[in-house]
């Protein structure tokens, strides 16, 4: 009998569920969209005392790998009893409500026996102790303490809070690691592509300079001989037909020369080394688009300077991959490129009247290869910290812009 009445005692009215409506909802809103887990464990559990009008608590999480619980944050607590605080599944308090999933309620902690630091328990002074897992469905992922200096005991309506804040609590711890994971993922994958870029480009490099000191001499060579010989030939016996085969030979040998020389430039342009991108980009635009018939007008605005090899690399294949795409599909008749220097950042635009396209069909890379570039373009650019974009509408041509920073002090002359 009396059981019952302590129970109905105990249970909260209409004004104390209202309160613990206000506490959860304030707890979800708290830590709803935040993706770092110290973040969400530190907005948690200022909440959670600033609730329960506590000022000692701290939350502990579990170790998949060693089945172990410690904590990661916590308030009021010295740093020794938190260091020294590590405890296995099934050790102590905390240990047995991380393994059964069952909240403990204690009077005072000091003396209770299942304690498996009764000398840091003692020493720290806690009396009260509350006890909730942390949960994600069916899995615990850690426990939230709450203790009191003070000797009293904890209700079942502040036991209810916590659970009912334990659960939301692991649904955002799991959703803040599993956002950790593919951060780490995502770092890890810029890191191996950008280290494909730079192999790529290494590789360019060394294919330019083979074919420049090798294949590109060779056909300057051969191409002197053969213009000696027709001479040699003119004058010896001026055999009309031999010397209109050496010519045709001599004509050959000239336009293999060309396109070895453009293949250089499209590898990797001598004067995207030797005097940066806006004549790099020019030469490009010169070679590729005016043979073409198509009319294309290169500009600088603002103080032309030199950037960060890789930044110059990745906006010189911005504009490469461009061009080809003018040149392959747009059906332009005139072009534009900008390069903008701005205090903080560099603009590169690329502006061609052509036939245009629907940007928002291209969702993905398809296997045909459709998408590729636009894609390409963007993790190029992202990599330098950038951001880059194309605008079209079918009819109205198309525009490509990119933007880097540019970090004070980091030019390179």
């Amino acid at each position: 009998m009396e059981a019952s009445r302590l129970e109905q005692q105990d249970q909260p009215d209409e004004g104390e569920r209202y309160q613990e409506l206000l506490a959860l909802s304030r707890v979800s809103a708290a830590i709803s969209g935040l993706w770092d887990l110290d973040a969400v464990l530190k907005v948690a559990l200022d909440n959670i005392l600033k609730i329960m009008k506590g000022t000692i608590g701290g939350i502990l999480l579990a170790d998949e790998q060693t089945q172990t619980l410690s904590y990661h944050i916590h308030q009021g607590l010295s740093d020794r009893y938190v260091e020294k605080m590590r405890l296995n599944l099934g050790e102590g308090i905390a240990g047995r409500v991380a393994q059964s999933g069952k909240a403990i309620l204690l009077e005072d902690i000091s003396i209770d026996s299942r304690v498996a630091h009764p000398d840091l328990v003692s020493a720290e002074g806690l009396k009260a102790f509350i006890c909730v897992p942390i949960r994600a469905k069916d899995n615990v992922l850690g426990v939230i303490n709450v203790a009191s200096r003070k000797a009293h005991r904890f209700s079942s309506k502040d036991l209810h809070l916590l659970h009912s804040i334990g659960d939301q609590l692991g649904v955002a711890i799991q959703q803040a690691r599993l956002y950790e994971r593919l951060r780490k993922a995502r770092e890890r994958y810029r890191k191996l592509t950008r280290q494909i870029l730079v192999a790529q480009e290494d590789e360019r490099k060394r294919l330019a300079r083979e074919l420049h000191d090798e294949t590109s001499q060779t056909l300057s060579g051969l191409t002197l001989q053969l213009q000696a010989l027709v001479g040699m030939v003119e004058k010896s016996s001026g055999d009309t037909e031999l010397i209109a085969r050496l010519k045709k030979v001599q004509s050959l040998a000239v336009q293999v020369h060309t396109e070895v020389r453009r293949l250089m430039t499209d590898l990797r342009p001598s004067l995207l080394d030797t005097l940066g991108l806006v004549p790099a980009i020019r030469q490009l635009a010169d070679t590729r688009l005016r043979p073409l018939n198509i009319n294309v007008s290169v500009e600088t605005i603002g103080t032309e300077r030199r950037l960060d090899p890789e930044a110059e690399t990745g906006l010189f294949r911005v504009a490469q991959g461009s061009i080809g795409n003018i040149i392959e599909h747009s059906k332009a008749k005139n072009a534009t490129i900008a390069v903008e220097y701005q205090d903080s950042e560099l603009v590169l635009r690329i502006t061609d009247d052509g036939k245009g396209f629907d940007v928002s069909a291209i969702t993905d890379v398809e296997e045909s290869g459709r998408g590729r570039g636009l894609f390409s373009m963007r993790e190029r650019v992202m990599l330098l910290g950038g951001t880059a974009s194309v605008e079209s509408k079918i009819g109205q041509g198309t525009t490509v812009w990119a933007k880097v920073p540019i970090v004070h002090g980091e030019e390179h002359g």
